[in-house]
């Protein structure tokens, strides 16, 4: 059944009727139970959860008001929700179908035994993108992988390769001495580098498909980024990741939601409430009729697989909180550890270098 986005708000808010408590276990435990020693540290409850935080759905309810007391039902529910999101932003399905993208190889050079490439491939049938590739030079087997999302910045996907002055963000140059393989692609919004307006990059892209939304090209180039990765015979396409800060955390969370080739998901500072950024942007949704839906509903999409929200009590942090212990019963569905936390340093807008060794310890631990 497709339901029109009025009706798909209208249905999700009928299943308002509070938390379902007692929720049955009945899922295989998870195969690899390894996670991070401060695990418990990030599943703690702040002291204090600001005033105005937005009401959020119960999960475990579906449209026709039933509590969801097994996996079964809930992974079926999950399923049912992902299709109205994915109708909701007007997910670019019909570009998924096809051969996996071949790469160009257009600049190359090693630091500290890593090879990095600056790559071009096709995002959209003739329209192209490019993307920084790095790996250990003579990898002896294969290895997991991460696509590192970059912020707002003209730096664009140099920031993470670590060819810019911001050293704690070339989380993809570190990544690959840590031993992974790293992509890191270029937002559509610098198509037309050096860029003159991210709103002509969105009306060029709306002409192209006028039913999506901007973070709807955002999770179809991130997609594709992994169709790159799995096409590597030095990648493990069982251990791939996703990371990203401010602008890379919102699309490290769709991602996250919408692909399950994504084992563990790092997102900082993209604001997980619909109403904590600027979601509302044309590059993003557009404008702000959410329907009564919250970002809590993409992060439980996420359980079993790892996820860590990082704040600073900008756009995330204490006040996000709420969107963690919502999807904790999704979690507990699939048993222990349940691998979905916030670490909040209170820095603000940044990435002080504690964050930046938990998004290596987080991707490290749960793609091993």
């Amino acid at each position: 059944m497709t339901l029109s986005r009025r009706e798909f708000g209208k249905a999700s808010l009928a299943a308002i009727g509070g938390a379902v408590a007692g929720t049955q276990v009945d899922a295989e435990p998870l195969p690899n139970a390894r996670t991070v020693p401060w695990l418990k540290e990030v599943q703690t409850p702040p002291a204090v959860v600001p005033e105005g935080t937005p009401s959020l759905v119960p999960l475990l309810v579906d449209p026709g008001r039933n509590p969801i007391r097994t996996v079964q039902h809930w992974e079926q529910h999950r399923d049912y929700q992902r299709r109205q999101w994915m109708e909701l932003i007007g997910a670019l399905e019909e570009l998924r179908v096809g051969p996996p993208p071949t790469f160009e190889i257009r600049e190359s050079d090693l630091i500290d035994g890593i090879m990095r490439r600056r790559i071009t491939y096709e995002s959209e049938r003739g329209v192209d993108t490019d993307a920084y590739l790095l790996m250990p030079r003579k990898p002896n087997q294969r290895l997991p992988a991460v696509v590192v999302f970059h912020s707002t910045t003209d730096e664009t996907n140099r920031q993470g390769a670590g060819l810019t002055e911001r050293k704690e963000a070339a989380w993809g140059l570190e990544l690959a001495r840590r031993g992974m393989v790293v992509i890191c692609p270029r937002c559509f919004l610098w198509d037309d580098f050096p860029r003159t307006s991210f709103k002509r990059q969105v009306e060029q892209f709306k002409r192209r498909h006028p039913a999506s939304r901007g973070i709807a090209k955002m999770l179809h180039d991130g997609q594709k980024a992994v169709d790159v990765l799995v096409t590597m015979n030095e990648v493990d396409p069982k251990r791939i990741g996703c990371a990203g800060h401010s602008l890379g955390g919102k699309e490290a969370l769709y991602l996250a939601a919408f692909d399950d080739r994504i084992k563990a998901t790092v997102s900082s500072e993209g604001g997980i409430g619909l109403q904590y950024s600027n979601w509302e942007a044309p590059w993003y949704w557009g404008d702000d009729e959410y329907l009564g839906r919250n970002h809590h509903e993409l992060l439980a999409m996420v359980a079993p697989r790892a996820f860590l929200l990082i704040g600073g009590d900008s756009a995330d942090g204490a006040r996000s909180w709420p969107f963690i212990e919502s999807v904790m019963p999704v979690y507990s569905f699939y048993g222990e550890p349940r691998r979905v936390g916030l670490f909040n340093h209170r820095e603000g807008h940044t990435i002080p270098p504690l964050a930046e060794r938990r998004v290596y310890e987080w991707l490290e631990t749960h793609l091993s």
